[in-house]
């Protein structure tokens, strides 16, 4: 029996019984942490930890031009690292596929949410416009980054403020070598969060761990916007999950959703 087959044996094991490796229940989150404005240089920031894994996330703010199909909007861009700082399984270099992955979905639920209200980032339609810029650093990879990098960049969202503009100069004000900051927060109508669940056999793990994560048959992410509505959706792994199994994660979802996002009010 190989090292990965017997730490799946074991999981089913104990996920017979409701129970699993770090001793939590089938449907039970690893404990969040969150700490906000650690960066000076940032916008908004903040360091989440979901277990033992840990992901930093700054948002910061630039002047661009808007996009050709959406002369009346700002601009969002979504990026993610992780470095062999974080697990051993990855090395220097362009993103892993995983990595992309990570940005785009928590980019699709930013974005398919209206997280941010655009339109109010417009300085001079079709010409002018705020770019948001959220990049997320793993400094520890334990599994469910995309949940953990998603949560992160909801609360340095939040935290972020618009930078002074000087509208003659078409550029931001700088002190220093600081950006003057005005205490005009990012319009944000809605606080999307991402809940994964992997499927083991028969077995659903909220929230898996990196182990968990290795052994699993499939891997669903839904984000849940504040109504409880889908976002997005994201699958991985060689097998399914029936129309029940579905329904189940839909449900666990909307209730872990909800929980979380009562800590970052």
């Amino acid at each position: 029996m190989t090292l990965e087959e017997s730490i799946k044996k074991r999981i089913v094991e104990l996920a017979a019984k409701n129970k699993r490796l770090d001793g939590r229940k089938l449907e039970e989150v690893r404990e969040i942490r969150i700490i906000p404005n650690l960066s000076n240089q940032a916008e908004g920031s903040c360091h989440v930890k979901l277990g033992k894994t840990e992901v930093m996330v700054g948002v910061k703010l630039g002047l661009g031009e808007p996009y050709p199909d959406t002369p009346d909007s700002g601009n969002l861009i979504v990026n993610a690292e992780v470095t062999p700082l974080a697990d051993k399984e990855y090395e220097p270099g362009p993103p892993s596929d995983k990595v992309i992955t990570m940005a785009r979905v928590v980019d699709r639920g930013v974005r398919e949410s209206g997280c941010i209200d655009m339109k109010k980032l417009v300085i001079k339609k079709g010409e002018r416009v705020w770019e948001v810029f959220i990049d997320a650093y793993v400094v520890n990879d334990d599994g469910n980054l995309i949940d953990a990098s998603a949560l992160g960049a909801i609360v340095a969202l939040k935290k972020a403020l618009i930078p002074a503009y000087d509208k003659k100069e078409d550029a931001i004000i700088r002190e220093g070598n600081k950006t003057k900051m005005t205490r005009t927060k990012l319009p944000l109508i809605d606080k999307p969060i991402a809940v994964t669940i992997a499927k083991i056999d028969d077995y659903l793990l909220v929230d898996p761990t990196k182990d968990e994560e290795s052994v699993s048959d499939a891997l669903l992410t839904i984000t849940l916007n504040k109504a409880n509505k889908i976002v997005s959706l994201q699958k991985a792994g060689p097998k399914g999950f029936t129309v029940g199994e579905v329904e189940k994660v839909l449900k666990t979802a909307m209730r872990i959703s909800k929980d979380i996002r009562a800590k970052i009010r």
